[in-house]
């Protein structure tokens, strides 16, 4: 894919937000996503005990992805959240999403508007034509963001987690 092979970080906006990649700059934000029990009630992941367990995962993500974002709005560089695609396949013109916002700004469509952006540059920039989306089957924000974004829920299980949905985006089958 063009954008692994690219060292220019692709930067994303849309009315409200900015998708920018993530600086050490954002360390206390970070720390706050990933330390926060309500954000990470359905995240099976490894919390941020320090801001230096946050800045060492800030430089794990800039050295290896520019495919996570972080999300601001426009006119401030303050981190609220962040939004990434993972498990790339070229092959298959798949992958995931996954996304996180600090409590303050949830509520109210920011996570939409980042996602609707994030959807549009795999499908038109990156060629992915399927986007899945696990998601805890008692995190019913995620979910009705999903079902507003036209994902599907499938009757595929996760092996590992049962407690996990798993929602699909066929973007070869939407209008363009």
């Amino acid at each position: 894919m063009e954008h692994r092979n690219s060292k220019t970080f692709p930067v994303l906006t849309t009315e409200r937000l900015t998708l920018r990649q993530l600086s050490d700059s954002d360390v206390q934000e970070i720390f706050l996503l990933r330390s926060d029990t309500l954000i990470n009630k359905y995240l099976d992941r490894q919390q941020s005990k320090t801001l230096d367990d946050a800045l060492e995962f800030i430089e794990k993500i800039k050295n290896n992805s520019l495919s996570y974002w972080a999300i601001a709005q426009k006119g401030n560089e303050k981190l609220i959240g962040t939004i990434c695609l993972f498990d790339v396949s070229e092959e298959l013109k798949k992958c995931e999403i996954g996304y996180e916002l600090l409590t303050e700004y949830q509520g109210k469509g920011m996570m939409r508007e980042a996602a609707k952006k994030i959807i549009e540059y795999s499908n038109q920039t990156l060629g992915l034509k399927t986007i899945d989306a696990y998601t805890h089957k008692e995190n019913q924000s995620s979910t009705n963001l999903l079902k507003e974004l036209k994902f599907m829920i499938t009757d595929s299980l996760d092996e590992e987690n049962s407690n996990l949905t798993l929602f699909r985006l066929n973007m070869s089958t939407k209008n363009k």
